[in-house]
C-alpha cells in the first residue's frame, strides 16, 4: 500500500510538470520542475544522521532504499556474494540491522531454511521450558585465574579484534561508546590503541599482534616499558596476544598505504604513506614455554589484569605442546580466544581466507577436549570468535564448551557496514573501513553507537530466551547434546556425537608416563 501511494504521487508531480512545461514552456519554470526537487531531496539527506549512504551519496543513495521498498529481494542480488563467491546470508544481515535500530526481529512464513539439506542445525527444546527467567539478565562470566590480581567481570559477547586504520576513527568511536553503553568490552585488534579507543571511555581488550603496535622498539621489537605505561589505563581490562587470525593463519596482517595516515602511523610506531605487513610470527617467543613466560610477563606489567592469546588452531600438536608446558611451568593464560577459519579481514590472500585454518566449531571443540583432557579448563575461560551473528550461533559454541564470544562482523554492520566489499581499498561507501575523510563523515558516531548497544542488548536478550526455551538457567548449563546437525537426507547426529567429549583429566596419564 505505501509502494502504491509513492508511485501515485511521483506519476502526479510528473504528470504535473508535464502540464505545466505545455502551457509555459518557459526554461525557468522547465529548471524548477526538474531540479528543485531534487536539490531538496540532497540537502534533506546531507542533514540527516540515520542513513551514511544518503549522507555520502545524496540524491542517489536513496536508490538503494526505493528498491528495498518495492522488493526487499532485490537487493540480495547485489551483494549476494562476496569476492571469493561465498553466500551471504540476507537473512542474517537482515536480523542484524533490525536488532541494532530496536525494530521487529521477526520474520513471516516459518523456517526460512531448507531442514532437510545437510548442514542444517536445531536446539532441543523442552516441553518444561522457563518461564521466569530474567529475559533482562546481563549474562556474565568472571575472567582471572590465580595469578591474576584484576579480574573482569566480562558480558558473554563482546566486540571482536578490529584495528584502528583498517576500522575509521568514526567507526571505532561507535563502537567504543555502544561497548560503554551496553556495558561490554572493545577489543584493538593488532593496531594498537588508539586515542578513538579511550576517548568514549567504554572496556578495552589490548590486542598485541606480532608487529607490537604500540608497544615496539625501532626495530620493531616488544617494548616492556611502553607496554606497562598503557596496559595499566584503567580502561585496559585485559591483554589479548594475537598468535594467529582465522582469517589468515601464518600470515602478518596488512595496512595498505593508501590507509597508513601520519595519526595512524604515529599511533603504531611505524612510517606513514607505506604498506605495511605484519611479520607472520612472534619475535617474544619461539616456543610454547616462552609464550607462557610473555604472558606472565604481560600480567606483571599489566598490574595483574587478565592474559590470554588468541588462536587459529592449526596443527594440533602446537596447542597440545602449549597445554603440556602448562603442566610442566604451573603458567596458565587467564584465557584463550579461539578463532574460526572462516572468521573476517579487510585484506588476506584469497587462498588464506579461503584454505588455510581449522573452521571454529572444529578447533573450538579439539581445543576444549584437550584443556579438559589435561584438566586444565577449570582455570582458563574460552572465548569463540568467527562469524558469531545470532543468538543461536552463541548457543551452539557455548554448549562446545566456550564461555564467551566475541563478534566482529555483525557489529560492523550494526554501524552501517553495507558488505560492500571495499574494506581493502579504502572506499568504503559507508565510512566504516576507510580513511578517507569525505567518506567517514557519512559514518554519525552518535547514532551508530546507539546501535552498537541495541545489537548487543536484544541478541544477549534472544539468547536467554533460548535458554529459557532448552529448559536451562545459565549458559554453562548448555551441553553439545542440545545442539543436533543434519549429516544427510535421512539422519542427524546430536554435537555429543559428533564431538564426543573427553573426560577431565583422561590425557594426564599419559602425560605423566612419557614424562
Amino acid at each position: 500500500m505505501k509502494t502504491k501511494k509513492i508511485f501515485i504521487l511521483v506519476s502526479f508531480l510528473i504528470f504535473s510538470g508535464i502540464a505545466l512545461i505545455y502551457i509555459s514552456w518557459k526554461p525557468v519554470i522547465w529548471s524548477l520542475v526538474l531540479f528543485l526537487p531534487l536539490f531538496l531531496l540532497g540537502i534533506r539527506d546531507m542533514l540527516q544522521t540515520k542513513h551514511s549512504i544518503k549522507r555520502n551519496f545524496p540524491v542517489i543513495g536513496n536508490l538503494r532504499y526505493f528498491l528495498e521498498s518495492v522488493r526487499p529481494e532485490i537487493m540480495q542480488y547485489f551483494v549476494e556474494t562476496d569476492t571469493q563467491g561465498r553466500p551471504i546470508n540476507r537473512l542474517d544481515r537482515t536480523l542484524i540491522y533490525e536488532r541494532s535500530k530496536k525494530e521487529n526481529d521477526t520474520t513471516p512464513f516459518g523456517t526460512q531454511e531448507d531442514v532437510y539439506k545437510e548442514g542444517y542445525e536445531w536446539m532441543d527444546h523442552s516441553i518444561y521450558a522457563i518461564n521466569n527467567i530474567d529475559l533482562k539478565k546481563d549474562a556474565r562470566v568472571w575472567v582471572g585465574g590465580s595469578d591474576c590480581t584484576q579480574p573482569y567481570h566480562a558480558s558473554i559477547m563482546n566486540i571482536s579484534a578490529m584495528s584502528f586504520g583498517s576500522l575509521s576513527k568514526n567507526a571505532v568511536l561507535a563502537m567504543n561508546t555502544g561497548a560503554k553503553i551496553g556495558g561490554f568490552a572493545h577489543n584493538t585488534g593488532e593496531g594498537g590503541l588508539s586515542p578513538y579507543h579511550l576517548e568514549p571511555g567504554g572496556d578495552i581488550i589490548w590486542q598485541i599482534g606480532t608487529a607490537y603496535f604500540g608497544c615496539r622498539t625501532s626495530e620493531g621489537k616488544f617494548n616492556p616499558e611502553k607496554f606497562q605505561e598503557k596496559a595499566r589505563q584503567e580502561q585496559v581490562k585485559m591483554i589479548e596476544v594475537k598468535i594467529s587470525q582465522g582469517a589468515k593463519p601464518g600470515h602478518g596482517g596488512i595496512l595498505p598505504a593508501a590507509k597508513n595516515t601520519p595519526e595512524i602511523a604515529e599511533i603504531r610506531d611505524i612510517k606513514p604513506h607505506t604498506d605495511v605487513h605484519s611479520p607472520p610470527g612472534h619475535t617474544a617467543f619461539t616456543n610454547a614455554e616462552e609464550l607462557l613466560f610473555f604472558i606472565a610477563n604481560l600480567r606483571k606489567l599489566s598490574g595483574g589484569k587478565p592474559c590470554g592469546f588468541k588462536i587459529c588452531i592449526g596443527k594440533k600438536q602446537e596447542f597440545i605442546d602449549i597445554c603440556e608446558a602448562m603442566i610442566k611451568t604451573n603458567i596458565k593464560p587467564d584465557f584463550i580466544t579461539i578463532d574460526g577459519g572462516e572468521g573476517g579481514t579487510g585484506a588476506a590472500p584469497i587462498e588464506f581466507s579461503n584454505s588455510i585454518g581449522m573452521p571454529l566449531r572444529d578447533g573450538l571443540a579439539f581445543a576444549i577436549d584437550t584443556l579438559n583432557g589435561y584438566d586444565l579448563k577449570k582455570d582458563i575461560k574460552v572465548i569463540a570468535s568467527g562469524k558469531i551473528f545470532s543468538s543461536f550461533h552463541i548457543a551452539r559454541v557455548i554448549a562446545l564448551g566456550a564461555d564467551m564470544v566475541n563478534s566482529a562482523r555483525a557489529m560492523m554492520m550494526a554501524v552501517g557496514c553495507i558488505q560492500a566489499l571495499q574494506c581493502n581499498s579504502n572506499t568504503c561507501p559507508v565510512g566504516v573501513a576507510t580513511q578517507n575523510q569525505s567518506l567517514m563523515k557519512g559514518l554519525v558516531v552518535k547514532d551508530k553507537s546507539v546501535r552498537v548497544a541495541n545489537f548487543h542488548e536484544e541478541t544477549i536478550k534472544s539468547f536467554m530466551e533460548l535458554l529459557a526455551a532448552v529448559g536451562v538457567q545459565e549458559p554453562s548449563n548448555l551441553r553439545r547434546a542440545h545442539i543436533n546437525r543434519r549429516i544427510s537426507m535421512i539422519s542427524s547426529l546430536k554435537y555429543s556425537e559428533i564431538y564426543p567429549p573427553v573426560k577431565t583429566g583422561s590425557y594426564l596419564k599419559l602425560h605423566h608416563e612419557m614424562a
